[in-house]
């Protein structure tokens, strides 16, 4: 089943909307739109961000692509088996990944990179979409608090029963495990709240998960 993807001219969140329209005058090159999820749709991993960044999928139509959170991401799915090629931060770069995914729980760039709840509601028919899509999906990675709430909620699920931690591991059924950890972001690793053998170690695990299935 094909993976639903929000229209260019998506106009769920009204805010959000303005915003990107507003980025268009601005920066007319730019991507500047809700941007798709990227790499296997078989995958067995399903990463989960927050939104796009203002100079990373935003500007470049790839989710995490031209930012420090993207560097970070993508060398752990190179180190562990997860992508071929070679990332350069840029959407032709002949990227591809194996056996992954990556998303947002928020599809469309927020102001201070803050969606409010009412945006994260209306957006998350797509992640349960997508999620309800990936058939062969073991593992979902969450990254930082408020994709976690929302791949919860998008589950079905209560949050109280699955608070949110780094490097928790959560059974939700199906034989699929929920992983998290805490976002990849220049602040998380600059101020060492995410080191990258914090980042690395959550990766091991899910590795050793999809290898032992």
């Amino acid at each position: 089943m094909a993976i639903t993807e929000p229209p260019r001219d998506c106009d769920r969140c009204p805010r959000l909307r303005q915003f990107l329209l507003d980025l268009r005058d601005e920066h007319p090159d730019w991507h500047n739109a809700p941007v798709p999820s990227f790499g296997d749709p078989q995958a067995k991993l399903l990463v989960i961000g927050l939104a796009p960044g203002m100079n990373g999928a935003n500007r470049t139509g790839r989710p995490f692509t031209g930012d420090w959170a993207g560097d970070l991401l993508y060398a752990a799915l190179h180190k562990y088996g997860f992508s071929k090629g070679m990332y350069d931060a840029r959407p032709d770069d002949g990227l591809a990944l194996k056996g992954a995914m990556i998303t947002n729980a928020v599809r469309c760039l927020p102001p201070q990179n803050k969606p409010i709840g009412a945006e994260c509601t209306a957006c998350r028919p797509f992640l349960t979409d997508q999620i309800d899509s990936m058939s062969r999906v073991k593992a979902l990675l969450t990254l930082g608090k408020i994709s976690h709430d929302n791949t919860v909620r998008a589950l079905g699920l209560k949050l109280k029963d699955y608070p949110f931690g780094h490097a928790k591991r959560y059974d939700i059924g199906g034989g699929r495990v929920l992983f998290t950890s805490y976002h990849c972001s220049r602040y998380n690793t600059n101020t060492k709240r995410l080191t990258e053998d914090m980042f690395y170690n959550v990766f091991s695990s899910i590795r050793e998960f999809i290898d032992a299935d």
